[in-house]
């Protein structure tokens, strides 16, 4: 049975949500080997900013501002790479969750250079 929704109903989404939308958004870019570590300090702390495993999310007014930190694949094109971070994230954000992008700020904190493995010389 389906109850029609009152005017003064609410739905809240936990903070831990927007991150791992964005943090799951971000994984699934081409180019991103893994989230880079999310800069604490006080500042932080006071605010009270969402953050988690490299990336920092802000609601305000009914918008969402992340800030993502990623390690790049040394073999990537690191703006191609973030312009697709950016599109895919915000994507996610306006289709599952319905909410508004102020803006997402891709850091590249690290490039990762895989080597190739030596072979064995028995």
């Amino acid at each position: 049975m389906v109850t029609t929704r009152l005017p003064n109903d609410t739905v809240t989404i936990a903070p831990g949500v927007l991150l791992t939308i964005a943090r799951m958004a971000t994984l699934d870019v081409p180019g991103v080997m893994r989230m880079g570590s999310t800069p604490g300090g006080v500042d932080r702390l006071w605010r009270r900013v969402p953050a988690a495993n490299g990336a920092l999310i802000a609601i305000e007014d009914g918008k969402v501002t992340a800030h993502l930190y990623v390690v790049a694949d040394a073999s990537a094109n690191l703006r191609e790479m973030s312009v697709s971070i950016q599109k895919s994230v915000a994507r996610s954000i306006r289709e599952i969750l319905d909410m508004g992008v102020e803006s997402i700020n891709v850091h590249i904190e690290d490039v990762c250079f895989v080597q190739p493995p030596k072979p064995d010389q028995s």
